[in-house]
């Protein structure tokens, strides 16, 4: 199932929708049954009303009430054009959920920052409040897989000495254009297309990590509470973007997430 986060882009008395943010199902057709609640919550249960994908704006399909966990350098050839080793253990870094936003929004250059870069990566949504997972039982705290372009501020990362202010901008984590229950990771090819232009292209399968060593290893550290979305590593070919470019990240099988950047500051 692909679930969807939307706000109507006109309120419909026939449909009794309204204009606040509602959650569907959306079928190959682009057609969205609309869910009651919150299926993170609520389960999915749909309301017995439906509404074409042309009449929705599409909106980030989880707004994370608590945090945003990334994992660094987890593809072998990243770390190298980082200049740094394979690490021997996950790297873990956070971006505030305030940095989320949805497909087809802009991000916002700042003022502070003279390069912004696209780092495309595939997204863990937890289903449930969870410590100490086993990596055999990794599968039962997650609801599903979204796509994410953990935008950073690389001239602010090499100030810093740390990544906190580089990652953290509003509308530096875009994320969607849904949440895939059934996404399987596996042999599938990730990449970023910036302009037309292919800029990142891997495998899911190239990570250092994979998903069982992610989910324990973090889980170790830090409780995830339904909601948490966990960033599991960028390949190699990152770099800038430019002022009002476009840049789509892509995971096979799983969709296309495209935003444009504004001007600079």
């Amino acid at each position: 199932m692909r679930i969807v986060r939307f706000s109507p882009t006109t309120a419909d008395p026939a449909l009794e929708l309204g204009k606040d943010p509602l959650f569907g199902l959306i079928n190959e057709d682009g057609v969205i049954a609309v869910l009651t609640g919150d299926p993170l919550y609520a389960g999915i249960t749909p309301n017995g009303k439906a509404v074409p994908r042309a009449q929705v704006r599409l909106l980030a399909p989880v707004l994370p009430r608590s945090k945003v966990v990334c994992i660094g350098k987890n593809y072998a050839d990243h770390a190298k054009e980082m200049g740094g080793d394979v690490p021997a253990q996950p790297v873990i870094f956070l971006k505030p959920n305030t940095s989320v936003v949805g497909p087809d929004e802009t991000i916002v250059w700042p003022a502070m920052s003279d390069r912004v870069d696209h780092e495309a990566e595939l997204a863990i949504v937890i289903g449930r409040i969870c410590k100490d997972v086993p990596k055999e039982r990794y599968n039962d705290v997650i609801f599903g897989y979204t796509l994410a372009n953990d935008v950073t501020a690389r001239d602010l990362q090499k100030v810093d000495g740390q990544w906190t202010r580089a990652k953290g901008f509003d509308t530096f984590c875009p994320l969607g254009p849904w949440i895939d229950t059934d996404f399987l990771p596996g042999d599938q090819s990730i990449t970023a297309t910036l302009n037309g232009e292919l800029k990142q292209s891997a495998k899911l399968s190239d990570m250092i990590f994979d998903i069982p060593t992610i989910i324990n290893f973090v889980t170790q550290v830090m409780t995830l509470l339904p909601g948490d979305v966990i960033l599991t590593g960028t390949p190699a070919g990152i770099g800038p973007m430019p002022e009002k470019s476009s840049i789509t990240v892509a995971i096979e099988g799983l969709g296309e997430l495209t935003n444009k950047v504004s001007t600079h500051g």
